[in-house]
């Protein structure tokens, strides 16, 4: 799918524009970069390449100002930092393959600075509001044991929506109390699976997925018609649940998938877990990922120290 795509968009450059295309997904490849993320790093190339091709710029000529212009016009544009950052970091590793292949002398984006992004902390649930939304699920048809199963799992284990449809049904180790995960850069890791997940798991097992599986399939949670579930299915359910339940938590309308995985990682730094142990968990590749953690634990002790201290 990703190479059908990137032909068609591909199809509109030079020669010149559609090896250097071609090239660096290839090399993604090889990286082994998750499917979803070679679609979006093809988009944003093929972009620079279709604005480029307009200036009469090929890949060996492109030079560090017109990179700068290139960024200048898509902050123009309304583009967020964040996403010109992203911008940039795909044009770093669309020149560095050109490089490596001795196509240029030098990769000019590696001479720019990528734009501050803005320091959002993820959104986190408390404790008792993560049980509101669970405990409000009923457990009695099919689809209402699948989605208990489905975000009990999402939070004791803190996975991904991507991770969480991928699942098969052999990915839940009973035994071993822990799921087998998939997760970026296809990279394998095995995350414990608490008492209530587990529970909502065989209930879901023994009594939901055999209504709902048609045709033999091995994923792990399937739709009502018996196919995989998509990760629009998983905040669609989400949203659905949480709005039910925002009559008693109002924090809860509209929580997303990753609102749960937060929370995960939340909880089990003020529990007192060590970030490197969370970092494992979470199957972030670098310590610094995780690190955004440590921001939210630091306001939740400043806003207690405020209230707590009588010289605050």
């Amino acid at each position: 799918m990703v190479a059908r795509m990137a032909n068609s968009v591909h199809a509109m450059h030079s020669a010149q524009w559609r090896v250097a295309l071609e090239s660096f997904d290839q090399d993604l490849v090889r990286r082994a970069v998750a499917a979803k993320t070679r679609r979006a790093y093809a988009i944003d190339s093929s972009q620079f390449a279709t604005w480029a091709s307009g200036r009469g710029l090929e890949p060996a000529s492109v030079g560090v100002r017109d990179l700068r212009r290139y960024l200048a016009a898509l902050a123009e544009n309304g583009n967020a930092s964040s996403t010109i950052a992203r911008k940039l970091a795909v044009l770093r590793g669309l020149l560095r393959v050109q490089t490596e292949l001795g196509s240029r002398s030098e990769n000019p984006a590696e001479l720019l600075s990528s734009p501050k992004r803005p320091q959002r902390l993820p959104r986190v649930l408390k404790p008792d509001e993560v049980a509101t939304l669970l405990d409000r699920i009923p457990a009695t048809t099919p689809l209402e044991l699948r989605d208990r199963a489905l975000f009990e799992l999402a939070y004791s284990s803190g996975l991904r929506a991507e991770e969480l449809v991928s699942l098969d049904a052999e990915s839940i180790d009973f035994d071993r109390e822990c799921v087998r995960v998939e997760g970026k850069g296809s990279k394998t890791r095995l995350v414990p699976v608490g008492e209530h997940a587990r529970r909502a798991l065989e209930h879901y097992l023994e009594r939901g997925r055999p209504a709902l599986d048609v045709a033999g399939q091995r994923a792990l949670l399937l739709s009502k018609s018996g196919r995989r579930l998509s990760t629009s299915d998983v905040r669609r359910r989400l949203r659905i649940w949480s709005r039910q339940a925002a009559s008693r938590a109002p924090a809860l309308i509209d929580a997303h998938p990753h609102a749960l995985r937060h929370s995960f990682a939340t909880h089990l730094l003020e529990g007192g877990a060590d970030l490197r142990s969370i970092q494992e968990l979470l199957g972030h590749a670098t310590i610094s990922t995780t690190q955004v953690y440590t921001r939210v634990e630091s306001r939740r002790l400043r806003a207690a120290y405020v209230r707590a201290h009588p010289r605050a």
